[in-house]
């Protein structure tokens, strides 16, 4: 089948879908020629009428996600750019990450959305490692060397965290799960250390979401479980479809841990993030409920910076599914349940903790939905970071390299000027005598003229990498940002600016001389990505279906909406705008199975856009 494409309106190409794989150097030039875009029709292959993307798209777009990253990783890394180093291949499957206190809920939580009892649930920690559980034919237990070391499944990143991680981390493959379709991530309870008061991050710390974790943050998570515990949550939180934070009624919020987590590891993924106050069950009075979320909404708004508190899904599971795992049976009950408290708890009779239960669950069960839209949200947030990084980075260079010509200029200047004094002289016949000491002189001032211009060259370059000099070419490159108080620009800066001052102070030190270069080609390829690549791969997996056919020629023209033409003989609302007389080649001109748009039109001017299953009509 030929899939239809076209150019920003202006032509169309055939892209034959069974083609094989081309290589990262045809495929960019391919790009830059053509964004891939999907045809805008129901019928298109790519989009399902609910609106999900088929799965040969999805890989279509995943694929094409990993070779632009794969583009833009030498370039960071040659950069020392605020992308992590180790930024592997996505993870096999869309996941679910979990997190929270000991004793939230999470294990219990992922068997009762797995419909089997796969974790350890209890009161004390239970578990000390990170638990991947995967769909597979049979059970399987695999360790973390055996787990991190496999070049398919996309955990390999994990190893810059060292051995002792390697060490926590495990696989479980488990057949016969209620979801076949995604994995979840089970990760070690968060606890409060002796020392866990003084690591409590501040409001303002929250701002600071760049992907280098701080050193000294680093050694103290060293010290508390051998290995960078909020880094590690920050990399599965990166690749992750849905996250959920699990509190519980005994430790609302009081964890100085988890709220560290939530401002440095979890900081900037909102879109994807879900608060959850689990146990809600537990509540034998209306008082300790509104002490208990009124504990958690009070803690995070301590390092929140915002007025409004995000959503916190306050929920539990099924009675008889507690007593199921409390009483060890090892046949689960189905997904779902009514809730049946006994006694005069506070979840008698509130249907709303239900509701919230099958809302997460629902979410959770949209990750492989989500999957697609992340990794092309995180594409996009890298090439923006890396073209940040590689402009002011740029705009350095040039400025050091300006001024250093400028001194060399001035010192071959005086140069000249000395040999041309002392070869006047001579051939005016002055004395030998005086032609000497003048040399001598004008050598002693040139001398001191040139360390004088090294020693304020040095402090040039000293202003030019202090903060206030980087935030200032910052501002010239995106003055109209900046002007229009762009808060999009800003965060990025505030994500870029860290690792630009990392690789100044600790690896290139004051001699910009050295500082990496970054060829014009470089910076338009990226800005193709952002313009050309990124859009066209949204269009792609847009879960949007348009229907469109040519306009019946008896309709009156006079009553055509204002966004249709008055001729209906030349106008087709395609995907690449091209009219009904256009000379395009159609499916009956070259006989080519050809997938192209129509415009479902009735005899008034007026039509439909579907969208998810729902009709929106416009005309009249």
């Amino acid at each position: 089948m030929l899939v239809h494409c076209h150019l920003a309106g202006r032509q169309r190409l055939l892209l034959r879908s069974g083609s094989p794989k081309p290589s990262l150097l045809t495929l960019l030039r391919f790009v830059r020629r053509l964004p891939l875009e999907r045809s805008l029709s129901t019928d298109d292959g790519n989009t399902t009428h609910s609106g999900t993307i088929k799965l040969d798209s999805q890989r279509r777009v995943l694929q094409r996600c990993d070779e632009l990253q794969s583009y833009l990783q030498p370039i960071n890394d040659r950069l020392r750019g605020p992308l992590e180093k180790c930024s592997d291949k996505a993870p096999l499957l869309p996941f679910v990450f979990l997190l929270g206190n000991h004793s939230s809920g999470k294990s219990s939580f992922v068997n009762y959305v797995c419909n089997r009892p796969i974790q350890t649930a209890g009161v004390a920690p239970t578990d000390d490692s990170f638990t991947i559980i995967a769909p597979g034919p049979a059970d399987i237990d695999q360790d973390g060397p055996s787990t991190i070391g496999d070049p398919d499944m996309g955990f390999a990143g994990l190893r810059h965290f060292g051995p002792d991680l390697i060490h926590h981390t495990q696989l479980k493959i488990r057949a016969g799960l209620a979801t076949t379709e995604f994995m979840l991530v089970d990760s070690p309870g968060m606890i409060d250390s002796p020392h866990a008061s003084a690591s409590q991050p501040s409001p303002s710390s929250l701002i600071s979401a760049s992907y280098k974790e701080d050193n000294t943050r680093s050694a103290r998570n060293h010290l508390d479980r051998g290995y960078d515990f909020q880094g590690v949550c920050k990399w599965f939180a990166d690749r992750a479809d849905v996250i959920l934070l699990f509190f519980d009624p005994d430790k609302p919020g009081t964890t100085g841990e988890t709220l560290s987590i939530l401002t440095q590891s979890l900081a900037g993924m909102d879109h994807k993030l879900y608060i959850v106050l689990n146990k809600a069950d537990q509540f034998r009075k209306i008082h300790d409920f509104a002490r208990a979320y009124g504990s958690l909404c009070w803690n995070l708004s301590k390092v929140i910076p915002r007025k409004d508190l995000p959503r916190i899904y306050t929920m539990c599971l099924p009675a008889a599914y507690q007593r199921q795992q409390t009483s060890h049976s090892s046949r689960p009950a189905a997904l779902g349940g009514e809730l049946e408290i006994e006694g005069p708890s506070l979840g008698l009779g509130l249907a709303d903790l239900e509701r919230s239960r099958e809302e997460v669950v629902g979410e959770v069960l949209k990750a492989p939905k989500r999957r697609i839209d992340n990794v092309i949200t995180r594409l996009a947030d890298s090439v923006h970071l890396v073209q940040m990084h590689a402009l002011v980075l740029e705009a350095l260079r040039n400025d050091f390299a300006r001024e250093l010509w400028r001194f060399r200029a001035g010192a071959a200047s005086l140069c000249l000027a000395g040999v041309g004094a002392v070869g006047g002289g001579m051939y005016l016949g002055v004395a030998l005598q005086t032609i000497l000491a003048f040399s001598v002189l004008y050598a002693l001032g040139a001398g001191g003229f040139v360390y004088a211009n090294e020693k304020m060259l040095k402090e040039h370059a000293a202003v030019l990498a202090s903060p206030e000099g980087l935030r200032l070419i910052f501002e010239r490159l995106y003055a109209r940002p900046v002007m229009e108080g762009d808060e999009f620009v800003n965060s990025l800066w505030k994500r870029t600016f860290p690792s630009l001052q990392i690789m100044l102070n600790t690896q290139v030190g004051q001699d910009l001389g050295k500082l990496p270069k970054v060829s014009k080609a470089e910076l338009q390829e990226i800005q193709c990505i952002l313009e050309e690549d990124v859009p066209a791969l949204r269009r792609l997996a847009a879960p949007v279906s348009w229907t469109f056919s040519k306009c019946t020629k008896d309709r009156d023209v006079t009553s055509a909406p204002p966004c249709l033409p008055a001729s209906p003989s030349k106008h087709v609302a395609s995907a690449g705008g091209l009219g009904a007389g256009s000379d395009e080649p159609t499916a009956e001109d070259g006989g080519e199975d050809v997938v192209d748009a129509n415009f479902d039109g009735d005899s008034n001017g007026g039509g439909h856009i579907s969208v998810d299953e729902g009709i929106y009509m416009f005309g009249g």
